[in-house]
């Protein structure tokens, strides 16, 4: 059987005379991508990796990924390289730049956008860093059940505060107070590119503590992004916040609705481990993945947003799916990107409170 080009091994440890080990090096036309599989992994099969090795002639090996920075630094650190790009979460990513881990990228020359706007004016905020370039961007949003609200539905992150129109059970995130400080300024009125300088101050903290006081003896805590949705479909919450992808799948008719104002948008971020002795080809594979064109035909097949603004006119296979996106102009006009660093920086005086508000 031919194996496809794709598919090739691309790294062996083999058994020296003396018994140890030596690698046989790849190939000079292969390129490791490490990233998540499933679905995820999939699409970017048949959207990014099948044809950037059309295109250039790379076989493309895919690698298993499950997140986190630790296989990186061992990489890194040890000089053998496993990996030459990494799909990573922004958080890991900014991390990462951090510790010295991963490339320098800015002033990476990127192509335009379909419609000739230069790329730091395509890419949405956040999506380019000194170590990173954004393809997918997903987000917190608020799912509720229509079947509970016939007469009005809720529309706003303020309408998830507000028990007397909507009454019912509120699901939130069990994970600290990142994401659940951010919708309550949100919901309180705050215009989102003012909520990380209002949490920065003592009365921002007071205002935001004193929105989920509203709501705090009809709250259900969550840990697991397949438990708000569930229980949504159980009937034991009225709304509750979740992830997009969650609430929005293409094998069914959509059951629940979303409310996309105050969504908390992140990133999935193509990165290079430092000192990789591939980086010129890792380049060349980010710059040809993150286009307008092949990020556009990664959101036909699963409902993350493009990291750039002109994809999404090109995502037309499926009217239904690009309702559904997070950067879809009309979903987008006031999301949030959850700022990593700002919580990195300020994220231990405010957990000592949030612990406290947690055991009130």
């Amino acid at each position: 059987m031919r194996v496809a080009r794709w598919l090739t091994v691309v790294g062996v440890a083999l058994a020296g005379a003396g018994g140890g080990l030596y690698w046989l090096t790849l190939p000079p036309e292969s390129l490791r991508v490490a990233s998540w599989g499933d679905a995820y992994g999939r699409a970017q099969t048949l959207a990014l990796f099948h044809p950037y090795t059309d295109a250039s002639g790379v076989n493309v090996a895919v690698r298993n990924y499950g997140g986190g920075l630790k296989e990186i630094a061992q990489q890194v650190e040890s000089r053998r390289y496993e990996w030459d790009v990494v799909d990573l979460e922004l958080e890991d990513a900014a991390a990462g730049c951090r510790d010295g881990l991963l490339e320098r990228l800015d002033g990476m020359q990127l192509p335009p956008g379909i419609d000739g706007s230069a790329a730091r004016r395509d890419f949405v905020p956040g999506a380019l860093g000194p170590c990173w370039v954004g393809s997918m961007v997903y987000s917190q949003v608020i799912a509720f059940d229509p079947a509970r609200f016939a007469d009005s539905r809720p529309r706003t992150a303020a309408d998830f505060f507000d028990l007397g129109r909507f009454p019912g059970p509120r699901g939130l995130r069990d994970s600290g107070p990142k994401y659940n400080l951010e919708l309550a300024l949100i919901a309180d009125g705050v215009q989102p590119w003012r909520v990380y300088p209002a949490l920065a101050t003592a009365n921002g903290l007071d205002r935001a503590f004193a929105k989920l006081d509203t709501i705090k003896s009809a709250i259900v805590w969550w840990r697991r992004v397949s438990e708000p949705i569930d229980m949504l479909g159980r009937g034991e919450l009225a709304m509750t916040t979740g992830l997009n992808s969650r609430v929005f799948s293409i094998a069914a008719e959509p059951r629940f609705g979303t409310i996309w104002d105050g969504q908390l948008y992140q990133l999935d971020v193509f990165g290079i481990p430092m000192g990789n002795p591939n980086k010129e080809r890792g380049l060349d594979f980010i710059r040809f993945a993150t286009g307008a064109r092949p990020l556009a035909g990664q959101s036909e097949l699963l409902p993350y947003g493009p990291a750039r603004r002109s994809s999404i006119r090109l995502v037309g296979r499926n009217p239904e799916m690009r309702r559904h996106l997070p950067t879809a102009p009309e979903n987008f006009g006031k999301a949030l990107a959850v700022d990593h660093d700002w919580w990195a920086a300020n994220g231990a005086r405010i957990e000592a409170r949030w612990a406290e508000w947690r055991q009130s």
